[in-house]
């Protein structure tokens, strides 16, 4: 590819994720100084960017909408089951690394986070990092921020600017690691389905299993060469998991397809058809 195409790009997926960050900085610090429970801030400011972005995808749907689209499940076999085995290593990756991290760095922000957490009703606790986190942040990240840079970039770019951004809205290094590798895993997702459903579910069993699964489980394996190896091997499904889903049902490279328009209604509903589950 030529070099100012590439930057200019490269220049709009800076621009769209400094701005998406922006937005939700705009909507979060005003309720977090407002309200003083750490955990119903967080409640809150997931609520209003649930609304948000519902109500730009409403009100713009052409923001988010591009093309080719992709070709019908059935073309695609196993993409599912790539998709189950590509999030296992992505947590064990992700897990062991921000294990690595922590010993090695500490994080107060990630100690505070997890404070704030203990000292929370359960039933909150539970509502937000299992329901309304996976929703606003996938609402956000996959439902805006990586169909809005697919408009001008290919898949690859947009999805690493995209992970890039998800990790630093967890402000945290123990947190980013994982949250880098899940995003690559939930944009190519996105990517070959086009629908928000299975990335807040796939989020929403990240996050449990992450719950589920203490520290200590992992403690042995977060090694630099237990780390090292999951991490091999966790790219090779994401380069195998990126191969289906970007076969594309029109001919052309899906990593430089330009943007196409869409009918208003295809970007919010997915394409009927007998074939699709």
């Amino acid at each position: 590819m030529p070099l100012i195409p590439l930057l200019l790009r490269l220049g709009w997926c800076v621009l769209g994720a400094v701005a998406t960050l922006a937005g939700y900085l705009a909507m979060a610090v005003p309720i977090t100084a407002a309200v003083h429970d750490p955990m119903v801030a967080t409640l809150v400011v997931d609520g209003v960017v649930v609304l948000a972005v519902v109500g730009v995808r409403l009100v713009r749907p052409r923001w988010v909408a591009y093309g080719p689209g992709p070709r019908p499940m059935p073309q695609t076999p196993r993409f599912w089951a790539w998709v189950a085995l590509a999030g296992a290593f992505v947590f064990l990756a992700g897990q062991t690394a921000a294990l690595m991290l922590y010993g090695l760095l500490g994080s107060p922000q990630f100690d505070a986070n997890v404070e704030h957490q203990r000292s929370s009703p359960a039933g909150l606790v539970v509502l937000v990092t299992l329901v309304l986190a996976p929703i606003s942040e996938e609402v956000l990240f996959r439902g805006l921020l990586y169909p809005l840079l697919r408009r001008q970039a290919g898949v690859l770019m947009s999805a690493v600017v995209t992970a890039l951004a998800f990790a630093l809205v967890h402000g945290n290094l123990v947190q980013a690691a994982p949250a880098v590798l899940l995003a690559l895993l939930l944009a190519l997702v996105y990517e070959r389905t086009r629908v928000l459903w299975p990335v807040v579910a796939l989020h929403t069993v990240f996050n449990l299993a992450a719950s589920i699964v203490a520290p200590s489980a992992l403690q042995a394996l977060a090694t630099p060469l237990c780390s090292g190896l999951f991490l091999a091997v966790c790219a090779l499904c994401l380069v195998g998991l990126y191969q289906r889903a970007t076969v594309q049902s029109t001919s052309g490279s899906a990593e430089n397809a330009p943007a196409r328009q869409y009918d208003q209604a295809a970007v919010l509903v997915p394409e009927s058809r007998p074939d699709q589950p």
